[in-house]
């Protein structure tokens, strides 16, 4: 399991590392707290740090109940996947909201794919045990 908790401590890191992009924007644009609006290059930061905590909310749950069922070295490597996929999604976004396609499907895949591994896994245990 300690893949998994590196992948989960690497997702904690890199949401702080958007926040920290989001407050230095916010300098930089002159973009005074708590206003979220006003300068389209920050709002380009806020968004990606808004997009992956929503993103998060169903990431982390789903990383360790797949990390149950599965084997933990390729759930992983999904979770790696995701990592990058929000990198990639950050560096598109802020350039350009229009390229940040293959961020969010980078991303947005692995999250569907452990869902449907956690789904699976339930399943299986409950035909396994009868419900028990």
């Amino acid at each position: 399991m300690a893949w998994v908790e590196l992948i989960t401590l690497l997702a904690l890191i890199q949401l702080g590392f958007f926040s920290t992009l989001v407050g230095r924007a916010r300098g930089r644009y002159g973009i005074h707290a708590p206003a979220t609006t006003g300068n389209e290059h920050f709002e380009r930061y806020y968004r990606v740090q808004v997009n992956t905590i929503e993103t998060l909310i169903l990431f982390l749950p789903a990383l360790w109940i797949a990390a149950k069922y599965w084997s933990p070295r390729w759930v992983s490597v999904i979770g790696a996947v995701y990592l990058v996929g929000r990198m990639l999604y950050l560096q598109g976004y802020v350039l350009d909201p229009k390229k940040r396609g293959l961020g969010y499907g980078l991303s947005a895949i692995p999250v569907l794919v452990l869902i449907a591994a956690d789904l699976a896994g339930v399943v299986r245990a409950l035909l396994i045990t009868g419900g028990s």
